[in-house]
């Protein structure tokens, strides 16, 4: 391979690179120019080294009833009041909700009707403590 793409490493290896080709359903010149813009700079390969976030679908992690991974950790970590640490340790920031206090306590109050556990009617006493 000749030096014109030596910084470029996602270039250096042909195998790796992506098949030329066009979007369909463009105006008439416009298929032509991105297959003679792709022959320009040939498009790398596509990037496999970023970490895939691995979202756990509803259900996939178990009952809402079932033991706690995090024994040690109060219920409230994570939330702006009560034991444990505060939002700051988030991993995003979550804004506000809209709502207030009284509808977030009956929200909890239905969940603990449903799912009936010491957890949820501690966070319910919290709430309805403030």
């Amino acid at each position: 391979m000749s030096d014109a793409y030596a910084n470029r490493t996602d270039l250096n290896n042909a195998a790796n690179r992506v098949p030329r080709q066009a979007a369909t359903g463009q105006t008439y010149g416009k298929a032509t120019q991105q297959m003679e813009a792709q022959r320009a700079v040939p498009m790398g390969s596509a990037p496999t080294d970023l970490p895939m976030q691995n979202f756990a679908t509803p259900g996939e992690a178990g009952g809402l009833t079932r033991r706690t991974e995090r024994s040690a950790e109060p219920i409230t970590a994570g939330a702006p009041f009560g034991e444990g640490p505060g939002p700051e340790v988030m991993p995003y920031q979550v804004t506000p909700a809209t709502g207030s206090k009284a509808d977030l306590s009956e929200r909890v109050r239905i969940i603990a009707s449903m799912y009936p556990n010491p957890a949820l009617l501690g966070l319910l006493a919290e709430l309805e403590s403030f």
